[in-house]
C-alpha cells in the first residue's frame, strides 16, 4: 500500500532486517498481479530473506504495506508498517510547498503476516483514500469493513490472532486483496477504474 498524507496509502526481529535487498515492484498491467498466492509451508531462511527484502523494498518506496506478489513471489506473505509519529522524538522542521512547519518524525513498527485470514469483518464500513505501490500515483476512495479479526502466522510459524480497526484494518484488507489477485482499483466502478488506468498511462508517458 502506498502512503499519502491524511489518506491511505507481530514486530519483526532485527535478525529479519539484516542483509536486505531492494526488489523490483511489479506494476499494472503485469498479469502476475492477478495471481492467487499459495500458502507458505516452509518457515525457513528463505522466507526470512524474502520478508527482509520486502521491508527494504517497501521503505525505499515510501509505502506502508507490501504483499509478496508485488515483488513477483506468489506466496501468502504481507509486511506492514504504518510508521506512526513518534511523540517522544524531537520535532523536525520541514518545508512542503513553501510552508514551513514542525512535526514529530515517524517510528518504524514492522509487522509480518504469513498465511493471514480475516475473521468476522465488521458490518460498518470506513472510507479511506487508498493508493498502491503497484498502481503508482493513483488514489481513490475505497469502502472496507472498519474492523476485522485477523489470524496469521509469524516467520517461525507461530499462530497469532488480533482484532484490528481503523487504518490498520484497512491496510491489512488492502494487502490481503493482493493475495487473491485483487487490486484496490478493482473495487471501483468500471468508469472510475478506466479513468484511473488512463491517468496512470498519461503519467507514465509524461515521465
Amino acid at each position: 500500500m502506498g502512503r499519502r498524507a491524511h489518506s491511505l496509502v507481530v514486530m519483526a526481529q532485527n535478525a529479519y532486517l539484516t542483509g536486505m535487498a531492494i526488489r523490483e515492484i511489479i506494476e499494472v498491467p503485469d498479469p502476475r498481479l492477478k495471481t492467487v498466492s499459495t500458502p507458505v509451508e516452509a518457515f525457513d531462511a528463505e522466507l526470512k530473506a524474502l520478508v527482509s527484502d520486502m521491508f527494504e523494498t517497501m521503505y525505499a518506496a515510501n509505502g506502508i504495506g507490501l504483499a509478496a506478489i508485488q515483488v513477483g513471489v506468489p506466496l501468502r506473505v504481507l509486511v506492514i508498517d504504518l510508521q506512526p509519529e513518534d511523540p517522544d522524538a524531537e520535532p523536525e522542521v520541514c518545508n512542503h510547498g513553501g510552508h514551513e512547519h514542525t512535526h514529530h518524525p515517524t517510528k518504524r513498527e514492522p509487522q509480518v503476516f504469513v498465511n493471514p485470514e480475516i475473521l468476522d469483518p465488521a458490518e460498518e464500513l470506513n472510507t479511506y483514500q487508498e493508493g498502491c505501490l503497484s498502481v503508482p500515483d493513483i488514489y481513490a476512495d475505497v469502502d472496507r469493513p472498519k474492523a476485522c479479526r485477523v489470524r496469521w502466522q509469524d516467520v517461525e510459524g507461530n499462530l497469532h490472532e488480533e482484532e484490528m480497526e481503523g487504518l490498520m484494518a484497512t491496510c491489512i484488507q488492502h494487502e490481503m486483496d493482493h493475495l487473491e489477485g485483487v487490486l484496490f482499483i478493482d473495487h471501483l466502478s468500471r468508469l472510475k477504474r478506466n479513468m484511473a488506468l488512463k491517468k496512470l498511462e498519461k503519467l507514465r508517458k509524461a515521465a
